[in-house]
């Protein structure tokens, strides 16, 4: 009865959670679009399920993600094998990404669009291998007391003339990796891993030198797949003519799913999703059983919690296919063909932000930091900061569409700002500041920004649809670390707290 209200009292949050959402909507809907839209039901029951999947997820969450990275790193720490450790890194980075179904699907249209000059398997091996490269160096960093905002201001530094070397369409094929890199689970896992990391060693500051990892994951394909792209096309200069732009994860379309059909979907989802965790729980137990040699605390209670996980992330699924993936491109669309811009600009400023809200990782990870630093870091607070951000990003990015400014440009002074928020904001929470720009873009926030972003294109009449659906969803990642940078310069007075 216990772990059933509980399950019962986190869902009824992720519906509270949902209310801005549905207001925005509602409001736009009603007041500037004056219709009612068709199909109102399934959005309706989408949006339940939307907030019975984050419920179970953030459940599953506390059973057993969470658990398992203190452990690990208190194993890790307490065997004192720094090797073993950054093994365990890269590999949990690696078989985190690699199974990402939102990786996948850019991976096959980035090699269809290019002719097969960019192999979908080697795209996803470069994404992979460069979070699990760049997460064992955050480990490493961490374990040597190396300040993280070096590491991070050097890496956006090098953004800059890779950016402006990269051809344009490559480029939002690299930013959008970036953005999948950080999912819904992966998001979690690597925070714990990184807090227990720092919880583990003596005179470490948890809220200072326990985050990082996750903005590290999100840079390093930016990086990496520009490169490549440079590489590949350097030894084709006419390739890129047919070019159309990379795609995000499928936009959702009315499949009429029914009878038969929708029982093979909805198995095809549920396998998507187990595949997706699947490598995640073997690098888990491997390590664990065979490195580490002791067996899993509470096996029955990880059981659940991974049993949480899944039902939760099928019903969160499914929910987004029903409820959220329609909003953004339908009320875009409308909002671009009616002709006002003030009304379009707001409504994108305020989905971005209500959007933000119920991201499932922002959640977990804002309430996490909370525990760390009860007086600075509140929970309501943070989420607000980072759903600020994104509705400013979105809001720069939807400007930029209108007025046709080109994306490497809007990036590259985006990029410089930062930078310079980052020599002047507090050291303790640099890390955590760039984490929840990566946070900011995931399972709920990147399909809508890219449906809103499809819808703007094609309204909007543009060249390049695909193409510019990207440039909102970098600088949707870019912006929240700008404004809790802003905050933390602001609030530098008050007292730290270390745990």
């Amino acid at each position: 009865m216990g772990e059933f209200g509980e399950l019962a009292r986190g869902v009824l949050k992720s519906g509270r959670n949902l209310l801005p959402v549905i207001a925005v909507v509602a409001l736009f809907q009603a007041v500037v679009l004056r219709e009612i839209p068709e199909g109102v039901l399934p959005v309706i029951a989408g949006l339940a399920l939307v907030a019975v999947g984050i419920g179970l997820f953030l459940r599953g969450l506390e059973l057993s993600v969470f658990p398992v990275g203190r452990s690990l790193a208190n194993a890790f720490a307490e065997k004192g094998s720094l090797p073993w450790l950054l093994a365990f890194g890269f590999c949990l980075g690696f078989a985190a990404v690699i199974a990402e179904p939102a990786l996948i699907a850019v991976a096959h249209k980035a090699q269809t669009v290019s002719d097969g000059l960019i192999q979908a398997w080697t795209l996803r091996i470069v994404v992979a291998g460069s979070v699990g490269a760049v997460v064992a160096l955050g480990i490493l960093r961490a374990v040597l007391n190396h300040p993280v905002h070096w590491y991070l201001i050097g890496g956006y530094l090098l953004l800059v003339p890779v950016t402006y070397l990269t051809p344009p369409e490559v480029t939002g094929l690299a930013y959008d990796a970036g953005a999948v890199s950080a999912n819904i689970v992966t998001v979690p896992l690597v925070a714990a891993l990184g807090i227990g990391l720092m919880a583990s060693l003596r005179g470490r500051s948890v809220l200072a030198d326990g985050f990082g990892l996750v903005a590290l994951a999100v840079f390093a394909p930016r990086v990496a797949v520009q490169i490549y792209g440079i590489v590949v096309y350097a030894f084709e200069p006419g390739a890129l003519a047919g070019y159309t732009g990379a795609a995000t994860a499928p936009l959702p379309a009315d499949d009429g799913r029914a009878g038969h059909a929708a029982l093979v979907l909805l198995a095809t989802d549920l396998l998507r999703i187990l595949g997706n965790l699947l490598p995640i729980v073997a690098v888990v137990l491997a390590f664990q059983l065979l490195v580490i040699r002791r067996p899993l605390l509470h096996p029955h209670r990880l059981a659940g919690g991974f049993l949480f996980l899944v039902a939760g992330l099928f019903a969160f699924t499914e929910g987004l296919h029903l409820g959220l993936f329609p909003i953004g491109e339908h009320l875009a669309a409308g909002l671009a063909g009616a002709g006002s811009a003030v009304f379009l600009y707001l409504f994108v400023f305020l989905l971005g932000f209500a959007a933000t809200l119920v991201e499932p990782a922002l959640i977990a990870v804002a309430q996490r930091a909370g525990t760390l630093a009860p007086r600075r870091l509140h929970p309501p607070l943070i989420r607000g900061l980072v759903a600020l951000g994104v509705g400013l990003g979105l809001g720069v990015g939807t400007v930029r569409l209108v007025t046709g400014w080109p994306l490497d440009h809007v990036l590259v002074f985006t990029v410089l700002g930062l930078m310079l928020l980052t020599l002047l904001a507090p050291r303790d929470l640099v890390g955590f500041s760039f984490d929840l720009g990566g946070i900011a873009t995931s399972d709920v926030t990147v399909p809508v920004i890219a449906a809103l972003g499809v819808g703007l294109a094609v309204a909007l009449e543009s060249d390049d649809v695909l193409l510019d659906g990207f440039g909102l969803v970098a600088l949707a990642s870019l912006y929240p670390i700008g404004v809790v940078l802003l905050y933390s310069i602001f609030t530098r007075a008050a007292p730290s707290e270390r745990h």
